[in-house]
């Protein structure tokens, strides 16, 4: 399991691709992605691969784990 400050130095889309491959999310990720996503210096390829994690925790295709 990784730490929080950890999450923070992996960049986004390594992240996005690791949350997508295993199915399985941390709050700290999920955390981290929110914030992420108010920000508006993300470009639009980042924010698709956000809003596509977050689909994934409101249909149920992703397991939130400690």
């Amino acid at each position: 399991m990784q730490t929080q400050a950890s999450v923070y130095q992996i960049p986004l889309e390594d992240l996005v691709e690791q949350i997508l491959f295993s199915r399985k999310i941390t709050r700290v990720e999920e955390s981290r992605l929110v914030s992420a996503l108010s920000q508006n210096a993300l470009a639009e390829e980042q924010r698709a691969l956000i809003h596509r994690v977050l689909y994934g925790l409101r249909h149920d295709l992703l397991q939130v784990v400690d």
